[in-house]
């Protein structure tokens, strides 16, 4: 369903206002956190490919992170996007912190392992480790090497190729948020995965509209400041895409009746 804008505070005066632009012909469509979801990223790409018909500029779509983990289709989600499933798309892919624990995972099992009570047990099961065993218990060395078995070199190729933030316009894309204070280009890689509560108090200029994902909300905000569009895709069905053209902010977002 297209919408037009999420929730909002009561006063928005409080916060610091960027004002919302684009290059002219430019669209962009930004997915908040898919987690395992193909059949959710399915649904919105075929919205996207819809209301991006007729449109005769520069389309691009970012992916804010989190892919993986949670959903039981994580291994599906990544070769989904390493297909480039929306032609004529620029496709910019950010990493989220689930990645990050994965990668982490790969290379210092026993260091990362709190990655398997986050979400991990779920991404292995996808790649087919441990399939008809119990995973507690076994060591996270033999998880790792399972997985590291199963996992192809694109899926790994993918996850380290992902970037910590996108700019344009007016905007800046992370998965997390910001640090307040901090220029975009001095953020630390732990803030921009990780950080909630500093930033999402914050109604501080950021030097931009900081668009996010990472912390779960029940419905879209869109915010003068910035726009947070996890809305719990792995247990709520509900997907959300940010679309921004010029000086417009609006909604695609899955399982909502038509």
């Amino acid at each position: 369903m297209l919408l037009g804008r999420g929730t909002e505070p009561a006063a928005d005066s409080d916060y610091a206002a960027v004002t919302p632009w684009l290059p002219d012909r430019r669209r962009l469509y930004c997915v908040g956190d898919i987690h395992g979801r193909l059949d959710l990223l399915d649904e919105l790409h075929d919205m996207i490919r819809a209301d991006a018909e007729g449109f005769s500029g520069s389309l691009g779509v970012i992916y804010l992170g989190d892919y993986v983990d949670r959903g039981a289709q994580s291994k599906q989600v990544l070769d989904c996007l390493i297909g480039q499933p929306l032609d004529g798309f620029e496709a910019i892919y950010l990493m989220g912190n689930h990645e990050r624990a994965m990668l982490d995972f790969l290379d210092h099992p026993n260091v990362a392992a709190a990655w398997l009570d986050f979400g991990g047990q779920v991404t292995l099961m996808s790649y087919g480790v441990g399939v008809g065993q119990v995973l507690t218990g076994r060591p996270p060395e033999a998880l790792r090497d399972e997985l590291v078995r199963n996992l192809p070199v694109e899926h790994r190729q993918f996850l380290e190729g992902c970037r910590l933030q996108h700019r344009e316009g007016s905007y800046g894309f992370v998965h997390a948020g910001v640090r307040p204070g901090v220029p975009l280009d001095q953020q630390s890689a732990d803030d921009l995965l990780w950080i909630r509560d500093e930033f999402l108090r914050s109604r501080d200029d950021h030097g931009c509209i900081v668009v996010h994902g990472h912390s779960i909300t029940e419905e879209a905000e869109l915010l003068p400041n910035r726009i947070c569009i996890d809305t719990g895709a792995y247990s709520s069905g509900l997907l959300t895409a940010l679309v921004l053209e010029a000086d417009s902010q609006r909604l695609l977002q899955t399982g909502r009746a038509t």
